[in-house]
């Protein structure tokens, strides 16, 4: 008889897998300019890539606090201000 599932011991590594990137490493690239800091965009007649207007999601930061990180912080926050 298995002590556990490997669907379950894989969900738990994945958990403590990411809960230990967000601790590490709280940011990431910003997912709409990929790190950039503004939009990429092509000239019409060459094709080069040039740079365009600044990212609005990031407003030209290139990184962005990283979901399980921002859940942390909301926690951590109500905790603060409920036990004062």
């Amino acid at each position: 008889m298995p002590l556990a599932d490997p669907a379950v011991l894989f969900l738990l590594a994945a958990t403590f897998g990411y809960a230990g990137l967000c601790a590490v490493s709280p940011f990431g690239n910003c997912r709409k300019c990929r790190g950039f800091g503004f939009h990429v965009k092509r000239s019409r007649l060459s094709g080069r890539l040039k740079p365009g207007r600044v990212c609005r999601r990031c407003r030209g930061d290139r990184v962005r606090i990283r979901t399980g990180r921002h859940l942390w912080n909301t926690w951590c926050r109500t905790y603060r201000d409920g036990t004062r």
